[in-house]
């Protein structure tokens, strides 16, 4: 265990350094990139620096370690398969919150989890623009720019501020889910944010700032990183239905603590995607 410790600690050094380069592609934009194209539909959005971000990672990290597995959603996008094994595999979006990139509105960052034997072992979540950086590694805590960073103990919905997102797609039958989960935590929790960016979501959920974050319809690469930040500061991370949290599943709730995670859990309409 100690060597697969040592080895995660040379690995989230190399990531980290790669990560903060490619931040300086993302600065450049900082007022906006009104460059994008469309993917699934009219707002879900890519532009080059999500594609230059995803192959600067790769790059470098396949020069560095052969043996690793690469899950990215732009190679994802353009037809590559989503598939986790037991080898050491990075789990990336080169730019989470793209509407927000696009828009230059100051929430979009790089998300970055290695996972291996299937399981979280370290996180980057890095926001250049406002300099916001948080990482995680197994067993030694969660931090945001180097100070250790744990999660709120709200156990009541009652009390709880509640981070959620309205996603990219526009499904009627998930904008139904939506509507109703909304005027449920109107009526029942202390308050309703949403940044435009799944990755910094969970972060919040981390530093304490929010006390749960849930969405449907997001993917491995939002979610992977924020999963093991959360869980290092504390938090818990579960299926929105109350069950194993499953990377794959396209669904995540994130929560302070488990009594709260189970609360929303069964006061939450549910929504169903096709798993990535």
């Amino acid at each position: 265990m100690a060597d697969q410790s040592a080895l995660v600690d040379e690995y989230f050094e190399s990531a980290l350094s790669l990560v903060k380069t490619c931040g300086n592609l993302i600065k450049d934009h900082i007022t906006g990139c009104k460059d994008f194209v469309l993917k699934s539909c009219d707002i879900d959005l890519v532009t080059e620096i999500d594609k230059k971000v995803e192959e600067t990672l790769v790059g470098g990290l396949s020069k560095l370690y052969a043996d690793h597995k690469f899950i990215g959603e732009e190679a994802v996008s353009d037809g590559a398969k989503c598939e986790l094994t037991d080898a050491p595999t990075w789990v990336i979006d080169p730019v989470d919150g793209t509407m927000n990139f696009v828009h230059g509105f100051p929430h979009s960052c790089i998300s970055l989890g290695l996972l291996i034997n299937k399981e979280a072992v370290a996180g980057i979540v890095y926001n250049p623009i406002l300099e916001q950086l948080f990482t995680a590694k197994k067993g030694k805590g969660a931090f945001y720019n180097g100070r250790q960073i744990h999660v709120s103990q709200i156990k009541e919905l009652s009390k709880a501020l509640i981070m959620t997102e309205a996603g990219t797609s526009r499904d009627p039958e998930r904008q139904k889910v939506l509507f109703e989960n909304f005027k449920m935590i109107i009526t029942k929790a202390h308050g309703i944010r949403t940044l435009g960016s799944a990755a910094l979501n969970m972060c919040m959920v981390a530093l304490g700032g929010a006390d749960l974050n849930f969405e449907f319809g997001i993917h491995a690469w939002d979610i992977a990183a924020g999963d093991i930040i959360v869980r290092e500061a504390g938090g818990v991370c579960i299926d929105p239905a109350g069950g194993p949290f499953d990377v794959l599943s396209r669904r995540v709730l994130c929560a302070s603590t488990e009594e709260l995670a189970q609360e929303m859990a069964k006061n939450l309409c549910q929504f169903y995607p096709e798993r990535d």
